[in-house]
């Protein structure tokens, strides 16, 4: 994937109200950027790191800019949440997942499920159907280990039911981590962080949802989806105290 606005280099400075951030540009200014991202970005968001914003060109917007990369220690990371789904799209569509080839057509944000989710992909070939469920990891834990969530996410908790329920009707269910730090070997679930989000997602596993994760690799102003990364899910430790 291309990033096809200008993307220009900065420092980032801080990030407040959840989806602002300030960067400084080259000739010191401070700018506004829009953040999309809506964890908590913990371990990404490091002030006087290297950072990418991308210019919209739209002086309408109340904030033309956003915040796509930073790297932080010689990582670099993708934290535009807007962007891993058309990534696996992308991917899927050049044949670069070999667990998902041979779908005939892919749909995005289609409707489904009992609590009123929408799939982000939707892959349809004859009578098969294959729900994939997108979620992007920046989380890092040290020596290419990165864990998800990055705050409590009861929509997460709430699409895995629905993967779960996609299976027990007989489709296909897989939840992909996009996995948006380039150096990414291993994924396993934050379980300190949201346990009841690690413990369904054991569940899900145990139940018939495929997990799979991709390693993003990132040269701005590319980002591309290349390797298969492992996913372990340790046991869920047991409550102290």
């Amino acid at each position: 994937m291309l990033i096809s606005q200008p993307l220009f280099e900065c420092v980032f400075v801080k990030r407040y109200k959840r989806f602002f951030a300030d960067v400084e540009m080259p000739d010191g200014s401070i700018i506004t950027a829009h953040c999309p991202n809506s964890g908590s970005m913990k371990g990404c968001n490091e002030p006087g790191s290297k950072a990418w914003i991308s210019d919209s060109m739209n002086p309408k917007r109340k904030l033309r800019h956003t915040l796509e990369i930073m790297e932080i220690d010689g990582v670099r990371l993708c934290v535009n949440t807007q962007r891993p789904n058309g990534l696996v799209e992308e991917a899927i569509a050049e044949d670069r997942i070999s667990e998902l080839s041979g779908y005939e057509t892919i749909r995005r944000e289609v409707k489904y499920g009992s609590e009123n989710s929408r799939i982000d992909l939707l892959l349809e070939r004859e009578n098969e159907r294959c729900y994939v469920e997108v979620k992007n990891v920046t989380l890092g834990a040290g020596d290419g280990l990165a864990r998800f969530p990055d705050s409590v996410t009861t929509r997460g908790t709430k699409h895995l039911r629905e993967l779960m329920s996609v299976v027990e009707s007989g489709d296909r269910a897989v939840l992909m981590f996009c996995a948006s730090r380039d150096d990414t070997q291993v994924i396993e679930p934050a379980d300190e962080i949201d346990p009841v989000y690690g413990q369904t997602l054991r569940e899900a596993s145990q139940k018939g949802v495929e997990i799979l994760a991709y390693g993003l690799d990132i040269e701005p102003p590319t980002l591309r989806l290349t390797r298969s990364v492992e996913v372990r899910l340790p046991p869920l430790s047991a409550p102290t105290g």
